[in-house]
């Protein structure tokens, strides 16, 4: 694989990664009273409702008050068995471990290891072990298709977790609509109740004062405070009822906190981890190109130093041997003086360039040095600064 190519691949998974399903954002939780608005203190629309509720309780039938608000109670229950079955099917530990296993893959793959000053040992020429750079792409072919396929896994996880997000919106909505209703039962047995204690009851009382003889109305007036009890505690059933609708809303958000922080995790990782993988790839395969290419320019321009050394050596002993045939020991002794001189020079000029490529390469050392430790204060201050923001 180019390098062209891993960055091809990078880009790609980085589009895919953004690909988010829309309208997961969790509703802010309306304010909840812990007391029931009476009868006297409700709006007019709720008012007319409860009275439509009261209308239901019939005194003289024990089944409308043993069933008064039933019907809301077996909607909680359904809203309670759809949690506890969503609860069931969930295995947040897939996930989990599809995050485990992409960060264990990245981890065990050493881009390190493609150093380009390392030479193959004479066992590894004898075999005619492959060249550094190809065997690292082939390692990285494999752990690419181990990395595709957990992101796969993963895309499918946070896809569920994102329809789970949805599907306890609504589950919220459901429970909030019966909570208000369990309210207005409430307050309808309530008002019933106050409408018996301040009317109904003590007026029966007094037609029972004036008829003393009367056993019937007598029996009716205990049957009247017997359905009034049954009343009141039906009423106490549904405030136990409401009470745990209350503290159901509050659970069905905490779930939902709890599957959105898990979609982030897994869209951080396939958004920032996986392509910051193999951009730092992408480089280190060029890094190593690069310093082959410097190496195979060395080697040609250490040749041609060479060709041209040869040349000027054959030249100069030609030279010299033509001179002495042809001057039998006349020579110019300005020129002696001058090619020492030069000579001189080029000892000169070597020794000089010598120095000054040492005392070059031992500043590069000393910066090198420095950026290292820069690059390492930095690294450190990014995890302090990671840790600091995603406490335990």
């Amino acid at each position: 694989m180019s390098n062209t190519d891993l960055q091809t691949t990078t880009a790609t998974t980085a589009t895919t990664a953004l690909a988010v399903i829309p309208g997961t954002e969790i509703a802010p939780a309306p304010a909840i009273q812990a007391e029931v608005t009476p009868y006297t203190a409700a709006p007019p629309a709720v008012k007319q409702e409860i009275e439509n509720l009261i209308g239901e309780i019939d005194l003289k039938d024990r089944s409308s008050i043993m069933f008064f608000g039933t019907k809301t109670q077996e909607q909680m229950t359904t809203i309670s068995e759809k949690m506890l079955e969503g609860v069931k099917n969930k295995d947040i530990g897939l996930a989990g471990k599809s995050l485990t296993n992409m960060i264990t893959a990245i981890k065990g793959f050493d881009i390190d290891a493609l150093n380009p000053n390392d030479e193959p040992s004479w066992w590894e020429k004898l075999l005619g072990k492959a060249k550094p750079v190809v065997e690292f792409l082939s390692q990285y072919e494999e752990v690419r298709k181990q990395i595709d396929s957990i992101t796969d896994e993963m895309e499918g996880h946070k896809t569920q977790l994102l329809t789970d997000i949805i599907t306890l919106d609504k589950l919220y909505e459901a429970n909030l609509d019966f909570f208000h209703k369990l309210e207005n039962y409430i307050a309808a047995g309530d008002e019933k109740l106050k409408r018996l204690d301040s009317h109904d009851i003590p007026a029966y009382v007094a037609q029972v004062e004036a008829n003393p003889n009367d056993m019937v109305m007598a029996q009716n007036l205990r049957d009247l405070r017997s359905a009034r009890d049954d009343l009141e505690r039906r009423v106490h059933d549904l405030r136990l009822t409401r009470q745990v609708a209350m503290q159901s809303l509050p659970s069905i958000r905490l779930v939902q906190e709890n599957d959105k922080t898990l979609v982030n995790k897994i869209n951080s990782t396939l958004v920032n981890t996986v392509p910051l993988w193999k951009n730092q790839l992408a480089q280190a395969v060029t890094i190593f190109r690069m310093s082959d290419a410097a190496e195979v320019v060395k080697k040609a321009s250490d040749l041609t130093n060479e060709l041209l050394e040869k040349n000027a050596e054959t030249l100069r002993l030609g030279n010299a041997e033509t001179r002495k045939q042809m001057e039998r020991g006349v020579f110019d002794i300005e020129s002696v003086k001058k090619a020492n001189r030069t000579l001189i020079d080029t000892i000169n000029d070597s020794l000089r360039i010598a120095d000054e490529g040492k005392a070059m390469r031992a500043r590069a050392e000393e910066e090198l040095q420095v950026m290292e430790g820069e690059l390492r204060e930095a690294l450190v201050a990014a995890k302090s600064r990671v840790a600091a923001a995603n406490p335990r």
